[in-house]
């Protein structure tokens, strides 16, 4: 038995397609549906239950026998959420407690949603180191980013002090995109953004750049297609010997110009990219970079290359976007 939480979401919703493709036993969401869209990202896959996290703990104690993995995909992932009580109970504490539970029940491998939004500004880099004196030198600007580092930080320490899952890893997402992120409005990743502005209005609106070393539509980012990160979690099960923190990206920085532009060549538009002022709001924290450094990944072995980004926006937009959003 699998767990996945956050696993009618995103990235957790892809995960749970692909071990139900794998045949790989009884899969269990653990997620809030509400009154959105999420149920359709999971009504294709045979999972065996759906249960709310406040009943999580009470499952997990009574199956606990025959789980082998918990995929810890669910928080609350907003980046411009303001209720930072409400950020820390679910990304710190409910995490946390996922934590304690896999380090009582030995042979329970704990893979956790960590991001890159942990790194800030960037000065201090986009390593995956994930020794302590680098861990807590990061200064994320947003309370979801910071939320994120705060447990990355305390794995760290309990893992120190031989509190620590037999097997773990924390995995730091880049910028994501791909099928399934439909009911995340204004938090969708730029690829779903800007194929809806060039069908509204045949044009992509992008921030002007407010740093002399960055022109218009050259800031950039480390985009990674949804599946390469479904392949590193489920490599990370199968290979329990690497605990530890580790980067999830393509390795590569593109433009937003760059993205907008790989849009309009998959839906067979002309290009016409226009630019509006940075809100001073943002301006001060605003990234102009970010790159995932991948150097310990691959010396622990893993050697899957990285979708191109051209590839990964034409099969999303042609596999998934053309017309209304499809469901994997």
């Amino acid at each position: 038995m699998i767990v996945v939480t956050g696993g009618a979401g995103f990235i957790g919703s892809n995960i749970v397609a692909k071990l139900a493709q794998q045949d790989a036993g009884e899969i269990v969401v653990c997620d809030r549906l509400r009154h959105s869209e999420k149920w359709r990202n999971i009504a294709n896959h045979n999972v065996t239950t759906v249960i709310p996290p406040d009943a999580l703990h009470a499952f997990l104690n009574a199956h606990a026998k025959k789980i082998t993995a918990i995929i810890h995909m669910g928080a609350i992932s907003s980046t411009i959420e303001s209720d930072v009580d409400l950020i820390f109970e679910n990304n710190v504490r409910f995490s946390m407690m996922l934590w304690d539970w896999a380090v009582l029940h030995q042979g329970v491998s704990f893979i956790y949603a960590s991001s890159a939004a942990t790194f800030g500004d960037g000065n201090h880099g986009f390593d995956d180191r994930d020794d302590l004196d680098y861990l807590v030198k990061l200064r994320p600007h947003t309370p979801y980013g910071w939320s994120k580092a705060f447990f990355d930080v305390n794995a760290k320490r309990k893992a120190a002090q031989g509190l620590a899952p037999s097997h773990w890893a924390g995995l730091k997402f880049f910028n994501v995109y791909g099928p399934n992120e439909y009911h995340k409005g204004g938090q969708c990743s730029v690829i779903y953004q800007f194929v809806g502005q060039i069908r509204e209005h045949g044009a992509v609106r992008l921030f002007q750049s407010h740093h002399p070393d960055y022109a218009d539509g050259e800031q950039s980012r480390d985009f990674v297609f949804v599946d390469d990160c479904v392949d590193l979690v489920l490599w990370s099960i199968d290979h329990p010997q690497f605990s530890g923190i580790f980067n999830v990206g393509s390795g590569k920085a593109h433009s937003f110009a760059d993205v907008a532009k790989a849009c309009f060549a998959s839906l067979d538009m002309p290009e016409n990219i226009t630019y509006f002022p940075t809100p001073l709001a943002i301006q001060p924290y605003y990234q102009y970079y970010t790159k995932a450094n991948l150097t310990k990944l691959r010396a622990h072995g893993y050697q899957s290359q990285p979708t191109a980004l051209k590839q990964g926006v034409n099969t999303y937009i042609k596999a998934y976007l053309n017309a209304t959003p499809t469901y994997r």
